[in-house]
């Protein structure tokens, strides 16, 4: 097979290059890659001492969805359309962000039928992480017909952005979005918050509890945000966790669990079961078919470091998918 254009990462940068097959980790499934997204953990991926990236050179892009071309495993075969979000796809694994790439069979889908490629990178990790979150808080008692206040941070990023779509979709009215930045505000009414909050007016006062304000909080950012969210959940209520770009440490008490029954629920998306995950992807064809309202962009590789940039400064907005090849 003829050389191949990826992006690659080592101890001195990241950048464009020519590769062959043999340059890719072990699997048995070969994927001629269309579409790649990019999220936080990609742009971490790229970053010295990033913690993302185990061993150098590495593919990184923790998304593909594209067409098989070469496959060992019975499940797959030639022309399936199939799309691979986590495991260790662009940390330990080769990854996404390639014209080829090669996958174990186990941590690849088919392609739901009504999807397209582009549009499973529209969702890619960020709204499959969503997705994960909205179930979890569903399965913890959030229901329409309570009418409850639910509040996301990080409401104008990735994973942020599709779950205030996914609310809207399922009928929920009081959808409040957490910002940390005057301009972000409006990009948040346009994705249709009913309320506007800003991060900078939750201040901590060092009370075990506060004035109950949410009955359910999609948290993306953790650290300092969680922490001082956490005693505002009103009484029974939940507050997923999946990110960590606030920062890695939680501060609290035991009150708020043991006087209000409030409940962490963590959120991951990278080792979650492959056979669990198909019915995530299905809900975003069916009840959750949001793909006309998905705030995105379209690039291309020698895009990708703009959007890491914009993404390391806390810039960047909505989704942004990598076209990667044209269809075969």
């Amino acid at each position: 097979m003829k050389k191949f254009k990826a992006i690659t990462v080592d101890e001195n940068g990241y950048g464009i290059k020519n590769l062959s097959i043999d340059d890719l980790s072990a699997g048995n499934v070969l994927i001629k890659v269309m579409y790649s997204s990019l999220n936080y953990k990609d742009m971490l991926a790229v970053q010295p001492n990033g913690g993302v990236i185990r061993s150098y050179p590495m593919i990184p892009g923790i998304d593909l969805s594209g067409i098989v071309v070469e496959s060992d495993d019975i499940r797959f075969e030639i022309g399936d359309e199939v799309l691979v979000t986590g495991f260790k796809v662009g940390m330990s694994h080769t990854g996404g962000l390639s014209e080829y790439a090669r996958i174990p069979a186990d941590w690849i889908i088919k392609l739901p039928s009504g999807m397209s490629m582009k549009q499973s990178m529209m969702i890619g990790t960020a709204g499959f992480t969503s997705g994960l979150s909205v179930e979890k808080l569903l399965a913890n008692g959030m229901s329409v017909k309570d009418d409850p206040q639910v509040l996301v941070t990080g409401s104008t990023g990735g994973v942020g952005s599709v779950a205030v779509q996914i609310l809207l979709k399922m009928g929920f009215n009081h959808i409040n979005s957490l910002v940390r930045k005057d301009y972000q505000s409006k990009i948040a009414m346009r994705l249709g918050a009913a309320n506007v909050v800003d991060s900078r007016n939750i201040q901590i006062s060092g009370k075990p509890l506060e004035k109950q304000r949410f009955d359910f909080v999609l948290d993306t950012v953790g650290g300092n945000v969680a922490s001082e969210l956490l005693p505002q959940i009103c009484y029974g209520g939940s507050m997923t966790m999946c990110g960590n770009a606030g920062g890695i440490s939680l501060n609290t008490t035991v009150l708020p669990f043991i006087l209000r029954g409030i409940n962490i629920l963590g959120i991951d998306s990278v080792s979650y079961p492959i056979e669990k995950r198909s019915v995530i992807w299905n809900r975003f064809v069916d009840e959750w078919n949001i793909f006309e309202n998905i705030k995105y962009n379209e690039v291309n590789l020698d895009n990708v470091p703009q959007v890491i940039e914009q993404l390391r400064q806390g810039k960047h907005v909505g989704r942004t998918i990598v076209k990667i090849s044209e269809k075969i």
